[in-house]
């Protein structure tokens, strides 16, 4: 059957991938005396569709699992998706408008179900997705952060918290999400780099039976109605006589004291600041500092309530309001005036809606305490960071780490296990179910009449993190009743049978932004249930960004499709065009080019096979030549795993990808086949080609990582192979020592046959036309007949420089081609000259510079060094071109 030109994908993708599975190559069980390696895949929303940041990520994961399972280790990499609460919740209910249902008329189960139908039918798009990127997941293991036994270990982990003392409910100020009316993590408030701009109010406060005002600058006017003091600096003159008094809010007149309290800076704004303690953070501080009201005038929804006073704000937008109040403002001569200025201003990740800083009765873990080991298993390098840079800013977060808000107004989620019997806000239990909720609310009512129906659960859901924060415990089922016990609050995994063996995973890959979202919370969960890491080493990608460094993204329409590109350039060509240019933790400009180089990579492994297939074999001895280059390439090839090895050992995925692809390209296709590669038409002595055959089998394995598809295919093309007998669980090399003398004699024998195919090429020599090479070099002796085959020489001859010659050097040796008579010796002078004027030229330019006392006595010697190396080879060069002139 003759072969293909080209290698196509398409003919080859999905055949193999199938061919994997019903082999069940990607499952994974525990077993004695093996090594497990595991990778928990960064579960994606079930609302997401690929796109490049899960491309790049489940590419290395990929390239990880399928080395680890070529190494002879139990490989288990788990899928999954995150139930993704917000955003799910958003899809749904927009999903229903479509429909003309609200959410408001339907009740909480109706409203799950639909969820569930939602999630039945799109939460799996994107784990269908990864398998056209070749992704080896054991799919038998998709776990789901809503299935039933890890809802389980969810609604467990809250129970043991809250008995440890660490999950509290109580009112504090939180980041509310208008839009999706909910409140969010503090990681979850995003802000624009560059800032955004904003108009800084001046308005005048009136003091109370005076006719003194004071001047406040405010971002948001429309919270001035629920203003309930001034705050200055005790030690700003300006002020402090003012201390103990009172000021009037504008348009309502409600007296509001005046504090002093030392957050007030003395140089910032007007040195008199607004407090509104139920909408700023730092004013809710000050209030409690001095005993302040509260007084909320904002709605979950953004608009304006009845406590603002002013009816024709109430219903109204806060954004609305705001403009409202302002033209108010000028019109009763108090707005002093508008400075434009920018400032960062937070927003909601999931809606892009501006934050609202709200008091809310909400759930709260107490991070301060639980946190500390995890710290310090990352500041000690126990877990690692890849690149360790990332330390500082974990160092910096776990430092200041604040109580972590986990309760969410959504109904998409595990439901907070809270059960209240009575109105009071202490009036509640904690438990994993009804039935043991009531027999806890009996005891502490002391009420045996109690039924489960005077029990009412906690509305709200847990944060989506607080739920993925167990994946790598979960997915393993490590909450079962078998292994975790509820007194202690610990696992025994020695009770498990696969999360003993599975657990800890060795490798995490993800994205630095979620390093605190979900990272360092899985490490907080792993030391908290079985006083062990969850993994070993966490490898963090950049950002993939495109040629202008803009973070690709559909609203810029900078994206491309990942199944496009997959179908255009294979998932081999796109999958290598990822990694060329990824180094860890920096972001990857990402350019189609990429992916197109990867494409021409297959086909050059394609070519190849087709050139070593295509030979036909003699029994004849193996050619001297033929058994030097063999020799070469096994050193090439083990000094090249060295490498190889040392770049995964340090998850340099980019340089490992450069090294395999040096290998392939430069060393086997462009040196090693062309030095034995038999006269056009002639056969090759049957020992080389097998052997050539071993060694292409060698150098596909170290692609199978990275290029899964064509190197199954080449695989199963090189030799006839038994059923099972397939590159996925082929032996992975192993390192071996290499000779370094035979790589550079092999370095010499590749410059010299170089410089001569550049003579060819710049002289118009034909390739098919054999010369002599005259030279008195005698480091060349072990490699000249190689040197004959791969340099087309009739030839090499020892001597000095003939007549009518062309000279190039190598090294210190110097070498000679006679001059062809299609040659126009006018135009090669011509050249010469131009060179010789221009190295002399350069030449003085160093000898000027060496001449000067200061850069000799001042410059750091190696510079000085190099300077003096540069007039030698200047020095060098000008005698051999004017040789060369003079010959001609």
């Amino acid at each position: 059957m003759s072969i293909s030109t080209q290698y196509d994908p398409t003919q080859v993708e999905d055949k193999w991938y199938q061919y994997w599975m019903d082999q069940n190559f990607f499952h994974a069980t525990p077993k004695t005396g093996k090594e497990a390696y595991t990778i928990v895949i960064p579960p994606p929303n079930v609302t997401g569709v690929l796109h490049m940041g899960h491309m790049l990520n489940n590419t290395i994961q990929d390239v990880l699992i399928r080395k680890a399972r070529m190494e002879g280790k139990e490989a288990c990499w788990v899928p999954g998706t995150d139930h993704a609460s917000i955003a799910t919740e958003a899809k749904v209910v927009k999903m229903l408008r479509e429909k003309g249902i609200k959410k408001s008329d339907l009740s909480r189960e109706d409203f799950l179900k639909h969820a569930y139908e939602w999630k039945d039918k799109y939460g799996g798009i994107i784990l269908e997705q990864l398998k056209k990127l070749g992704a080896s997941c054991d799919w038998d293991r998709t776990a789901f952060t809503m299935d039933s036994k890890y809802h389980d270990a969810v609604i467990k982990q809250f129970v043991d918290l809250f008995n440890k003392g660490y999950i509290y409910r109580g009112l504090r100020m939180v980041n509310w999400d208008c839009e999706a009316q909910t409140t969010i993590s503090n990681e979850e408030v995003i802000y624009n780099e560059d800032g955004e701009k904003a108009v800084l109010y001046h308005v005048k406060y009136q003091i109370k039976d005076s006719d003194e005002f004071v001047t406040i600058a405010t971002q948001r006017p429309e919270t001035i109605m629920g203003d309930t003091g001034i705050a200055v600096n005790p030690k700003d003159d300006r002020f402090k006589h003012l201390i103990g008094k009172k000021a009037l809010v504008p348009f309502i007149n409600r007296e509001i004291p005046i504090v002093g309290d030392d957050y007030v800076e003395l140089d910032f704004g007007t040195g008199c600041l607004k407090v509104t303690p139920a909408h700023d953070p730092n004013d809710y501080e000050i209030g409690q500092r001095h005993n302040l009201e509260i007084v909320d005038t904002i709605n979950l929804d953004g608009t304006l309530n009845e406590k603002c006073e002013i009816d024709k704000y109430v219903g109204q937008d806060r954004f609305k309001v705001r403009k409202m109040i302002v033209k108010d403002l000028k019109e009763a001569g108090i707005l002093v005036k508008e400075e434009e200025f920018v400032t960062k201003i937070g927003r909601s990740e999931r809606t892009n809606s501006v934050v609202e800083p709200k008091l809310s009765l909400q759930w709260f873990i107490k991070m301060k305490e639980i946190s500390k080991r995890a710290h310090k298993a990352v500041m000690d390098d126990e877990i690692q960071l890849f690149p360790s840079k990332f330390k500082n800013t974990y160092n910096h977060w776990m430092e200041n780490v604040r109580d972590w808000c986990i309760s969410r107004q959504l109904w998409w989620g595990q439901r907070i296990p809270a059960y209240y019997y009575g109105d009071g806000e202490n009036d509640f239990v904690v438990a994993e179910n009804i039935e043991q909720a009531l027999e806890e609310a009996r005891k502490t009512t002391g009420n045996e009449s109690l039924t489960a129906d005077d029990l009412k659960q906690d509305e709200d859901v847990l944060d989506t993190w607080a739920s993925s924060n167990l994946w790598p415990i979960a997915v393993f089922d490590g909450f079962n009743e078998k292994c975790y016990d509820p007194a202690t609050g610990k696992i025994d995994k020695s009770k498990n049978e696969e999360l003993n063996f599975f657990y800890p995973t060795n490798t995490l890959v993800t994205a630095p932004e979620i390093l605190f979202f979900w990272v360092a919370r899985m490490v907080i969960a792993g030391y908290e249930y079985l006083d062990e890491k969850p993994f070993e080493n966490v490898y963090l990608t950049g950002i993939v960004r495109d040629k202008q460094r803009r973070k690709m993204s559909k609203s810029l329409g900078n994206s491309p499709d990942p199944l496009d590109l997959i179908k255009q350039y294979g998932a081999d060509g796109v999958r290598t065009g990822m990694l060329f240019s990824s180094p860890a933790g920096n972001d990857l400009l990402f350019d189609e080019k990429l992916c197109e180089q990867g494409r021409n990579f297959s086909n050059k492994i394609w070519n190849a096979f087709r050139l070593v297939s295509g030979w036909e074999t003699t029994d004849e001895s193996q050619p001297e030549v033929n058994a030097q280059a063999i020799t070469w390439f096994e050193n090439k090839l083990n000094k090249a795993l060295t490498e190889l090895e040392d770049h995964f050992s340090k998850f340099r995925m980019s340089d490992a990808l450069m090294t395999a692809y040096k290998l392939v390209w430069n060393d086997f296709c462009s040196w090693y086949l062309e030095w034995i590669k038999p006269e056009y038409g002639k056969p090759i002595d049957a020992a080389t080609k097998a052997k050539t055959i071993e060694l292409f089998e060698q150098v596909l394995k170290l692609l199978h990582p990275f290029m899964p598809f064509i190197t199954e295919e080449l695989w199963h093309e090189l030799k006839d192979r038994k059923d099972g007998d397939a590159i996925i669980v082929a032996e992975w090399p192993k390192t071996q020592s290499f000779d370094e003398k035979i790589l550079k004699e092999a370095d010499l024998l590749f410059e010299i046959t170089s410089s001569v195919r550049n003579i060819r090429s710049s002289k118009g020599i034909s390739p098919k036309e054999a010369f002599e090479l005259t030279t008195n070099a005698k480091a060349i002796s072990g490699i000249s007949e190689s040197l004959k085959k791969l340099a087309n020489l009739s030839e090499i001859k020892s001597g000095d420089k003939p007549e009518n010659a062309f000279s190039f050097v190598v090294g210190s040796d110097e070498f000679f081609i006679p001059a062809s008579d299609n040659v126009d010796m006018e135009a090669e002078k011509k050249k010469i000259e131009e060179e010789l004027n221009y190295t002399r030229g350069f030449m003085k330019s160093v000898e000027k510079k060496l001449s000067n006392e200061r850069f000799v006595n001042n410059a750091p010697e190696q510079v000085v060094a190099m300077e003096r190396k540069k007039l030698e080879d200047a020095e060098a060069k000008i005698k051999t071109l004017e040789e060369s002139l003079a010959s001609l």
